[in-house]
């Protein structure tokens, strides 16, 4: 037994998310070495009596910041998946099991000096803000480097499925773009060896990277950030979690911006307001929120008591 102990090691990390508003946010460690990394370490069985605690435990002491809501997001085990950036303390040469965590929170306040640092999640994922309209970056670089690579393939029934993967991930005229798969997307790219850290893993050479892809993470940090925002993609459609994310009272409008902030693009708003009428997430709180030069808006606040006993509902995101 002591040889299966001493060949595994389990590490913990959290992926910590906020808005605001109109920019989703994820909590990051700058390192030594230069990059960036999500909050994570050991596991501690002697002083940490679950793993959540453990967590919060690491959030605390090298982001400077208490936890609030907080659930397990998935369990990476992948052989050599901790190499070669982000090793555990006291791993050595060990198998490292990482647990990861999804937190939300409304406070998007700068931690003390010397902890974390908020970042836009489309610093890492450039090609999945379609806020504004369709990312170039998908037709001048990404698309074609992808079909470059599946028509690489010399087998034909691999190649195939190589170009059915590009379709399904990014869409074409028969194929619509699922925000939902975004994780699909990134390791899409690192396998045809486009973003930095298949460079950095030995997948390809320096000089076959596609540039622009967004800022690499150490290990396979921006791997679980992938997996934390397509499962939050998915999940704001069946539970109210976008919640989280909001302070005690907010207009509608601060609500959508902040969900069109995760989905990545632009909800029809009366569509939207109505969806949110029929479900009675919200109510008005009578008080007023006047932006500057515009007309004053209603703060309203989440019915959370109202809904405690609910269905699993979340909210529509009716694409403008």
């Amino acid at each position: 037994m002591s040889g299966v102990d001493d060949a595994i090691s389990v590490g913990l990390n959290g992926v910590i998310l906020t808005a605001n508003p109109d920019h989703p946010q994820v909590l990051i460690v700058p390192r030594e070495q230069g990059d960036v990394a999500l909050p994570f370490g050991p596991f501690d069985p002697v002083s940490d009596r679950t793993f959540e605690i453990g967590l919060r435990r690491w959030v605390a002491e090298q982001a400077r910041f208490v936890l609030g809501y907080v659930e397990q997001l998935y369990t990476f085990g992948d052989l050599g998946r901790e190499a070669p950036l982000a090793e555990l303390e006291g791993a050595g040469k060990s198998r490292v099991i990482s647990i990861s965590y999804l937190g939300l929170t409304d406070d998007h306040s700068a931690p003390p000096e010397g902890g974390g640092v908020w970042r836009d999640i489309y610093d890492f994922f450039p090609w999945e803000d379609w806020r504004k309209a369709r990312p170039p970056l998908l037709d001048s670089h990404i698309i074609p480097r992808l079909n470059t690579w599946a028509d690489a393939e010399p087998d034909r029934i691999n190649r195939a499925a190589r170009h059915d993967r590009i379709r399904t991930g990014f869409g074409d005229a028969d194929a619509r773009w699922n925000e939902e798969r975004l994780l699909d997307r990134f390791e899409l790219l690192y396998e045809a060896g486009l973003i930095e850290e298949a460079v950095r893993d030995g997948q390809i050479k320096k000089s076959s990277n596609c540039p622009g892809l967004g800022e690499a993470m150490a290990s396979d940090h921006r791997r679980i950030l992938a997996t934390a925002l397509s499962r939050l993609r998915g999940k704001v459609k069946y539970r109210p979690v976008v919640f989280e994310l909001m302070p005690e009272t907010f207009t509608l409008s601060h609500l959508q911006h902040v969900l069109e902030g995760i989905v990545g693009y632009r909800i029809h708003k009366q569509n939207f307001r109505r969806s949110l009428d029929r479900m009675g997430f919200v109510e008005g709180t009578g008080e007023m929120e006047s932006a500057t030069g515009g007309r004053p808006a209603e703060l309203h606040r989440y019915r959370r008591e109202a809904v405690a006993g609910m269905p699993s509902l979340g909210l529509a995101t009716p694409r403008l």
